[in-house]
């Protein structure tokens, strides 16, 4: 066992263990993003009470389970990825019905949300078994907490999470261009080698303001906030910045002084066309900023529909 989480396996059982864990339920376990100690300690306790440890790859999770002094036989390691899932769900409800209790965990993070999971829950909830989550480690959930992306207006809380997306640049742009429409605050997911055509697709985006969040909780973590439009050249100011898994946070769309012209021909439009078309014919007629028109369109509706 690793002397480093020895007392934390013993603070896990003293912690976690008078809780009770029923048999035939598949356990949803967040795990570390990159520092092993943001584990939780009712992780670690189920982790050592399952039957079977499903995940997405063997050979890393064994390797995580080692480091914690969890190394488990291969008998108790079932493989269920991307590739897999639908097939291996059914592996998983055959050993949940003889009452075993296993844990799913992705190679990093909570498993579901961009990693393998949505599936395996579904499937074990339609044969009518328990789904438990151990909630944890999230790069989505760490990112937007640190990013200093306040909404302006009630109408744009809350946040779109977009994942990854297109590797196509014409499809890219095209979801670039819907995003920009989006009041709300935007969540992606980028690799290494696609951020730079990332950077260059959002830069249409000028002024509004973008976080990069590299390597979360690792060494070299770094958090930047840019417009974009400026992305670019940030990321060619050094080669290392390019290194390493991303969050990026498309901030809300900021408040902007208006004259009054483009909100009367907003109203004017809303009362007979749909929301974008009206957005768009305001900008163009009046000038005003699309991304505060439509932010404003919101607001409205929204007015509207409390009236009603």
């Amino acid at each position: 066992m690793s002397a480093s989480f020895a007392s934390a396996l013993s603070a896990a059982h003293d912690a976690a263990s008078a809780q009770h864990y029923p048999q035939g339920a598949l356990y949803v376990v967040a795990t570390p993003i990159g520092n092993l100690a943001d584990i939780s300690l009712r992780a670690l306790h189920v982790l050592q009470i399952v039957d079977t440890v499903a995940c997405e790859d063997t050979r890393h999770t064994q390797g995580l389970l080692r480091s914690y002094g969890l190394e488990r036989p291969g008998s108790q390691l079932l493989a269920l990825h991307q590739h897999n899932e639908a097939e291996a769900a059914q592996q998983v409800i055959a050993r949940l019905q003889q009452g075993q209790r296993i844990a799913y965990v992705s190679d990093a993070g909570t498993p579901g949300v961009s990693d393998p999971g949505a599936r395996l829950a579904a499937a074990v909830q339609a044969a009518g078994l328990r789904t438990i989550p151990l909630p944890g480690a999230s790069s989505i959930t760490a990112a937007l907490s640190v990013a200093g992306a306040v909404a302006p207006s009630q109408a744009s809380s809350g946040f779109l999470f977009a994942g990854f997306l297109a590797s196509k640049q014409a499809e890219r742009a095209t979801q670039v261009q819907q995003l920009g429409l989006e009041a709300r605050c935007c969540v992606l997911l980028e690799a290494p080698h696609r951020i730079g055509e990332l950077a260059q697709a959002l830069a249409v985006l000028g002024a509004r303001n973008v976080t990069l969040a590299r390597e979360i909780t690792k060494q070299f973590e770094e958090i930047v906030t840019q417009p974009a439009d400026q992305l670019p050249a940030w990321l060619e100011g050094s080669p290392q910045r390019s290194r390493g898994e991303f969050v990026v946070v498309l901030h809300p769309v900021a408040l902007q002084e208006d004259s009054g012209e483009g909100l009367r021909v907003l109203r004017l439009l809303l009362a007979e066309l749909p929301t974008k078309v009206a957005v768009r014919l305001a900008a163009d007629i009046t000038g005003a900023a699309r991304n505060a028109l439509y932010d404003s369109a919101l607001q409205i509706k929204r007015a509207d529909a409390d009236e009603d």
